[in-house]
């Protein structure tokens, strides 16, 4: 039997607490009450939950292009405590932008027989797109609440939901 699943991508400490090394700002604050939400119903359904976690090593090449954060085993690494994993939640922990780069979530989501997923979290424009960008490339119903997803650029933020929309074909509500 189908079930659906709810990703949570990216909300730790580096970027949603004010601390940490890419702090996204006020609106990855103000989208926690609604992904909290959003958890609780799932679990409620039974639905799968998984959680990305940006994780680096302390060398990451990605460190070229970004400060050097989420660096695994750090505080900022850590997933935020108002969004703790439960035992029946996936963590999956990912290299880069996109979830499905060298992780298991294609399998994952096939063996758990997934049809349709619900995004949120943080930053828009660069993982919650790549990864929605995963999603459409494999033929999944997605869905992408306004309400639940922020970016520290506005503009980018902005145009990342038209292209989820547009281009992968994205329920962005």
């Amino acid at each position: 039997m189908p079930q659906d699943c709810l990703i949570v991508v990216d909300m730790l400490n580096d970027f949603v607490d004010e601390k940490g090394a890419l702090y996204c700002g006020q609106t990855a604050r103000d989208i926690i009450p609604f992904i909290k939400g959003r958890i609780e119903a799932s679990r409620k359904n039974g639905d799968l939950v998984i959680y990305l976690q940006d994780s680096h090593a302390k060398d990451d090449k990605e460190f070229d292009k970004f400060p050097k954060h989420s660096v695994t085993g750090t505080w900022g690494h850590q997933i935020i405590p108002e969004l703790t994993p439960q035992q029946s939640d996936v963590v999956i922990q990912k290299r880069r932008y996109s979830g499905f780069f060298d992780t298991e979530l294609s399998d994952l989501l096939d063996r758990h027989n997934i049809q349709d997923v619900e995004v949120v979290g943080v930053c828009t424009n660069i993982c919650v797109m790549d990864t929605v960008g995963g999603l459409a490339n494999r033929d999944y119903n997605v869905t992408v609440p306004k309400a639940g997803v922020a970016d520290f650029d506005p503009e980018a933020h902005g145009f990342a939901l038209n292209r989820m929309d547009k281009i992968y074909g994205a329920n962005v509500q």
